[in-house]
C-alpha cells in the first residue's frame, strides 16, 4: 500500500508519501493565492494509491479531488508517534497557527488547544518581525541568540508587535536585543498552551518554527522537559495524514 498525505496550511503545502509504513518521498510548496492549483502541482506525478488531505484547505481538496480528509489534530499526533512512538504531547507551530495536543499512552488524543484566530506566536509572526528588523526569517534565530541581553515586547499582537518594533528601533535599541524579546515572547506562548493542556512529559515539536534552533534552546530551558524534533518538522502533519490513508 502507497499512501500519500498532503498538509495544506496557510503559509505551505507539505506532501508526504509512504510505502509499507516507511517515508518514500516528500515535498514542499508555498500556498500562494490559489493553494489548490498548488496542491494539484505538488502530486501531479506522484504515485500513490489513496491519499487523504489535512490543514486549512482540506475540505476544499475534499471537493476538487474527491479525496477523504483528517483534521490537524489527528494528522499531527500520528506523525509524532510515528518519529516518537513513547510521544504523549505535541507541540505543534506553524505558518498561521500553534496547537498542542495531549495523547493517552495508547496514543489516542485527549485534549487539545489550538490557536487559530490570529498569528501571534507563529511562523507568520516571526517572518513579520524578521522583516521588521532587516534579517532573514533563517538568520532570525541566530540574531536573537548572538544578542547579551533582551528587550521585553509587550504585545503578541503582529501589528502592535510590529509597531513596537519600529519604536524600539527608533529610539536606537539593538535588533539583535529586540530580536532576542521577539523569540521568548513566543516560548511564553508556547509554554503557557503546554502547561494548560500537557504540563509533565517530554515534547515533540513539530511544525516549521521548530526548524528555529534558537526557539528550541529557549524551549527546553523555560520547560526544563525533553523537546524532540522530528526530523523535517515541518512534514509532521502530511506525514500522519499518510499513515492514516494507510490505516497504519
Amino acid at each position: 500500500m502507497i499512501g500519500a498525505g498532503i498538509d495544506i496550511g496557510s503559509r505551505s503545502i507539505e506532501c508526504a508519501v509512504l510505502e509499507n509504513g516507511r517515508i518514500k518521498e516528500t515535498r514542499k510548496t508555498d500556498t500562494g493565492f490559489d493553494p489548490i492549483r498548488q496542491a494539484k502541482k505538488l502530486i501531479r506525478d506522484l504515485s500513490f494509491d489513496t491519499i487523504l488531505a489535512t490543514g486549512y484547505g482540506r475540505n476544499l481538496f475534499e471537493i476538487e479531488q474527491d479525496a477523504s480528509t483528517v483534521t490537524e489534530i489527528k494528522a499531527h499526533a500520528r506523525g509524532a508517534l510515528y518519529s516518537f512512538p513513547e510521544a504523549t504531547t505535541v507541540l505543534d507551530i506553524g505558518g498561521q497557527d500553534s496547537k498542542v495536543i495531549r495523547l493517552d499512552p495508547a496514543g489516542r488524543v485527549i485534549r487539545f488547544e489550538m490557536n487559530d484566530r490570529c498569528a501571534a506566536g507563529t511562523g507568520k509572526f516571526l517572518e513579520i518581525m524578521a522583516q521588521a528588523l532587516g534579517f532573514t526569517l533563517s538568520s532570525f534565530g541566530a540574531a536573537a541568540a548572538s544578542a547579551k541581553k533582551q528587550l521585553s515586547i509587550s504585545s503578541m499582537c503582529t501589528v502592535f508587535a510590529e509597531s513596537e518594533v519600529t519604536s524600539l528601533l527608533a529610539r536606537g535599541e539593538n535588533p539583535e536585543e529586540i530580536a532576542k524579546g521577539l523569540h521568548q515572547s513566543v516560548v511564553k506562548r508556547a509554554v503557557s498552551m503546554l502547561n494548560r493542556v500537557s504540563p509533565e512529559g517530554p515534547v515533540v515539536f513539530s511544525g516549521g518554527v521548530a526548524n528555529n534552533a534558537y526557539i528550541v534552546k529557549r524551549l527546553r530551558q523555560a520547560t526544563d522537559r525533553p523537546v524532540w524534533i522530528p526530523q523535517s518538522p515541518e512534514m509532521n502533519g502530511a506525514v500522519g495524514a499518510a499513515l492514516l490513508a494507510c490505516n497504519d
